[in-house]
């Protein structure tokens, strides 16, 4: 938690939040030119992460690096290109390029089989900007925010398809599970229900594997069987493996950080918080310090996230002076309120 805010109103603070920001954006953009070529950076670095996920792919099927060392870096290029996703969304690259544009949202697509569809998730993401923290907020409820902590809210930020069924069933009650079905097959058909189901169908197998194994019977698996069971192996550890670290990473961070429940509309100095400290570390390296620069985004949407990364130091002095909380792990044991819990 922070100290007092000065006694500024409400919109004053968020103004002058707003403009340190930014002041702090264009200071960068003076000392290093090469920022003014936004769209090359962002195809730049999309490409980058797409050519080290395939080049670190390739090692590991040629057996010269280990399946951990492959599906750790390959979240890591999942991290980058997710960050690329969500400035596409903001339509941060190839504005007036259309072509190039899709081009790059469906690149983003076919690494991040496991999330909703970019162009599902864009509707779903600008609406978390317009109502954020409320019950029309289905991206962040997707996540597990307003939900208490447990063994429900820990598979909810694991599993996608538990978090879309939960809300459905929280749903239920208001007339709008078809609503949210609708909304949840637009997002998440066919790729990520196909992701999912691979992914269980290496849990089902490994752990009837493992089962058969520890009871003293272990399974001769036939030659029919076994190809096509190295092939699933492989495909998770090149990237279903990957895309499920990465978003529980992403999901864990940004469903802890989000306010939910209780804040005023429009009010964003109660949407978010900060969440930096040095043990969350592991988790951020992962969806590439999510927890320390989206506060800054809910200020200032227009900038690059990689802009973020280069002003987080000055946006958090001034977001701290003007009543923005850091570290506020209170919030998990109040299910994302910002006040007492109900």
């Amino acid at each position: 938690m922070v100290d007092e805010a000065p006694p500024l109103s409400l919109p004053a603070r968020v103004k002058y939040i707003r403009q340190q920001i930014i002041a702090a954006g264009n200071d960068v953009k003076l000392r290093f030119p090469v920022l003014k070529y936004q769209n090359a950076i962002g195809l730049g670095i999309l490409l980058f992460s797409i050519f080290s996920l395939v080049a670190v792919s390739t090692l590991y099927i040629h057996q010269q690096i280990s399946w951990w060392l492959c599906l750790l870096l390959n979240a890591l290029c999942l991290s980058l290109a997710h960050e690329i996703e969500h400035d596409l969304i903001h339509n941060l690259y190839f504005k007036k390029n259309r072509f190039m544009y899709h081009l790059m949202m469906t690149l983003v697509w076919i690494v991040r089989p496991s999330s909703a569809n970019p162009w599902a998730r864009k509707t779903l993401h600008l609406k978390h900007h317009q109502y954020s923290g409320s019950e029309q907020d289905l991206e962040e409820r997707a996540l597990s925010n307003g939900t208490r902590w447990g063994v429900l809210r820990l598979l909810m930020t694991a599993d996608l398809m538990v978090a879309l069924a939960v809300v459905a069933w929280q749903d239920k009650g208001k007339g709008d599970l078809r609503g949210v079905l609708l909304t949840g097959l637009k997002a998440f058909f066919p790729v990520a229900f196909l992701t999912w189901g691979l992914w269980y169908l290496f849990l089902i197998v490994h752990g009837i594997d493992f089962a058969a194994t520890l009871s003293g019977m272990p399974i001769t698996w036939s030659g029919a069987a076994q190809a096509p069971i190295g092939y699933l192996d492989m495909l998770v550890v090149v990237l279903i493996g990957p895309n499920i670290l990465w978003s529980f990473c992403l999901h864990f961070v940004s469903s802890n950080m989000h306010y939910h429940g209780d804040i005023e509309h429009n009010n964003i100095l109660q949407q978010t918080q900060v969440m930096n400290p040095w043990w969350l570390w592991p988790l951020q390296l992962f969806c590439f310090n999510f927890g320390s620069t989206h506060s800054i985004h809910h200020f200032v949407v227009n900038e690059p996230f990689y802009i973020r990364q280069l002003t987080a130091a000055k946006a958090h002095r001034v977001m701290r002076e003007m009543g923005v909380r850091f570290n506020d792990y209170g919030s998990c044991g109040r299910a994302n309120r910002w006040g007492a819990a109900e």
